[in-house]
């Protein structure tokens, strides 16, 4: 029986300051089922969700329980898709539409998995020291073209995601 990839992995996270201000910098593993990339090299295109999001910490009953706010989340979707004619992969930014192109799958999904300086929201970052920053990503089965997508939704060669993963604080 084929071993199949069952989760990414949130390789490395890091919140960082920078001047008066904070950047996140993350890398993520993106191994793919068979499946999942068959679906890619037949141009099916693949939406990838990085959810990020701020925590603030507020202790109560002393160290045995904390409220946990979100104060701040994003995602960031990209999608993935082969251009046959190019023999290209073409990774685009959703919300921004930016795209870059890629000669192999394995340099597409580096790239995907490289989180690089994004600023974090500076009018949450007064008191860093009962903040946490965590991140996750998922294959967005929701995305998939309709025919393709109760199969998917069912099946364990498509639920890819990571944890939840808490980014270290410099």
């Amino acid at each position: 029986m084929p071993l199949y990839a069952e989760t990414f992995s949130v390789d490395y996270a890091r919140v960082t300051k920078i001047g008066n201000g904070h950047v996140f910098n993350a890398r993520i593993a993106y191994p793919l089922t068979p499946r999942v990339k068959e679906a890619i090299e037949n141009s099916v295109p693949i939406v990838f969700s990085q959810q990020i999001k701020l925590i603030r910490h507020t202790p109560l009953l002393g160290k045995y329980w904390t409220w946990q706010q979100t104060v701040w989340l994003t995602e960031i979707r990209y999608e993935i898709r082969y251009h046959a004619l190019s023999q290209q992969y073409i990774v685009r930014t959703l919300g921004t539409q930016n795209q870059n192109t890629y000669p192999s799958l394995d340099d597409a999904l580096q790239a995907l998995g490289t989180i690089s300086a994004i600023g974090l929201p500076p009018e949450h970052l007064t008191k860093t020291h009962n903040l946490s920053l965590k991140i996750r990503s998922e294959l967005d089965l929701y995305a998939l073209p309709t025919p393709m997508r109760p199969g998917a939704l069912v099946s364990k060669k498509w639920q890819l995601a990571s944890p939840w993963v808490t980014a270290q604080w410099d």
